[in-house]
């Protein structure tokens, strides 16, 4: 199964959006690359337990949950802000090196899909 983002679209500032994936390993994540910036982390899943994690920036406004039944990751976008513009990939690990504790950890992820734009008008 190829890794392959969707939901993305034009918001405004305030609204919700939820991003789809299908899922493929044990650990599942959400990245972001805003225009002219680094790819970041932004949340991710343990498959098996369901324990999400999130960043910061976006705590209490994104949440990151899987579906076990349809196999699929989510990204919960809520109150977006024109900040949150960007492609968003997720993303599948834990890669060579580490395991499935380390799904909170950036650094487990190298296998990134094809991202979706959500661009937040403000």
């Amino acid at each position: 199964v190829q890794l392959q983002a969707s939901g993305g679209g034009l918001v405004q500032t305030g609204d919700s959006r939820t991003l789809s994936c299908a899922a493929t390993s044990a650990c599942m994540a959400w990245f972001r690359q805003a225009p002219g910036l680094e790819r970041e982390f932004v949340g991710a899943v343990t498959w098996r337990t369901g324990r999400a994690y999130s960043v910061d920036s976006v705590k209490g406004r994104f949440i990151v949950s899987r579906d076990v039944a349809k196999n699929m990751v989510y990204l919960q976008m809520n109150s977006l802000k024109p900040e949150d513009t960007g492609v968003y990939y997720c993303a599948a690990g834990p890669g060579l090196g580490y395991s499935v504790q380390d799904c909170s950890s950036p650094n487990a992820y190298d296998d990134f899909g094809q991202g979706t734009q959500v661009t937040v008008s403000s």
